[in-house]
């Protein structure tokens, strides 16, 4: 989508200054080539403007309305929990402000269409915060595929196992990631969304998708445990599974690419090297991701606004991935 008026510097509000903003997210608005943060909104006052005062923005408010309609502000980035994703990017993009949001898009691919479907009135474009698209390490993946390194790419395996930060507390001690009328669902929507968006990105939008979740430990109302099959638009299929109850001995992170000549593995969120293993032997490549992990991303928005390239991560892209989730989890809540 075109987003009409090209800015040459992109002054940004942020919604929702919370942890993803301090290091990961946030300083990449001030620190991107043509852009500055200018607002930032926290529900609570004083955090908003504790935050505004560390890292220097001018203005903070405690109403997320009162940035959306703020002049001085060319565009929002939206990073609340995702039950309100589509209610403020809808509410931004009305008031003619392109969106960046946090990923997932929202808690699920009905309110994706929604959000799409203004986008589309109105004009007024949305990316997802889906970063993975731009790092080093999975860039090279991708070259590594399409240039046959592997041969023809047979099937894809993922394996995510976590141990359960909720043993022992309360659900009032819990985050708000586990609890689905906030999260869609649980840690697996927050942490799979990024494998699948990713995925995507090599290998196109999935076409067929079946899973099935449950709850085995029972610490929280959401799924802990998922495990589908799927086939991507190119033919390549894909197995996976996601545990977050495991012991500290299961702990494992991997995405594998299996080719008929050979296979790619890497970590998805823990630090490691990507492997190639071929007829040659086993290679190990090692990269290193920006200080703000999302800032190629972020430049790339920027860059989109000031009418220089596109974003890698469109609302489009990454509406099919939230459906590809839904179906996952289908069954866990269907009986609800």
């Amino acid at each position: 989508m075109d987003s009409g008026k090209k800015y040459n510097t992109v002054r940004w509000g942020i919604i929702g200054v919370g942890n993803v903003t301090e290091v990961k997210s946030g300083p990449a608005f001030y620190k991107s080539e043509h852009s500055e943060l200018v607002a930032v909104m926290r529900r609570d006052a004083e955090k908003a403007a504790d935050y505004a005062r560390r890292h220097n923005i001018p203005k903070w408010y405690s109403n997320a309305s009162e940035l959306i309609y703020d002049d001085d502000v060319d565009a929002v980035y939206i990073a609340t929990p995702p039950d309100s994703h589509a209610n403020y990017a809808i509410e931004a993009m009305n008031a003619g402000k392109p969106v960046y949001v946090e990923k997932p898009m929202a808690r699920h691919y009905s309110e994706c269409v929604e959000i799409l479907k203004v986008s589309e009135v109105t004009g007024i474009p949305i990316w997802v915060a889906y970063y993975r698209r731009t790092l080093p390490a999975f860039l090279k993946v991708k070259e590594l595929v399409e240039n046959g390194t592997i041969g023809n790419p047979l099937l894809i395996n993922i394996k995510l196992y976590k141990t359960a930060d909720e043993r022992g507390k309360s659900l009032d001690e819990m985050h708000w990631h586990v609890f689905p009328e906030i999260a869609g669902a649980g840690h697996f929507f927050d942490l799979a969304s990024h494998q699948f968006d990713y995925l995507d990105f090599v290998f196109g939008p999935v076409t067929d998708v079946n899973g099935t979740a449950s709850n085995k430990a029972g610490l929280y109302p959401a799924e802990d445990t998922v495990a589908g099959t799927w086939k991507h638009e190119s033919g390549v299929t894909g197995i996976g599974s996601w545990c977050f109850v495991v012991d500290e001995s299961s702990v494992h992170d991997e995405i594998q690419i299996i080719g008929d000549k050979g296979e790619i593995s890497l970590p998805c969120f823990s630090p490691g090297n990507l492997k190639l293993k071929t007829t040659k032997g086993v290679e190990e490549m090692t990269f290193s991701n920006p200080q703000h992990i999302s800032q190629n991303l972020v430049q790339q928005v920027v860059n989109e606004l000031c009418g220089i390239g596109k974003c890698v991560s469109t609302g489009k892209s990454a509406a099919r991935t939230s459906w590809v989730m839904d179906e996952m989890v289908k069954n866990y809540y269907s009986k609800e």
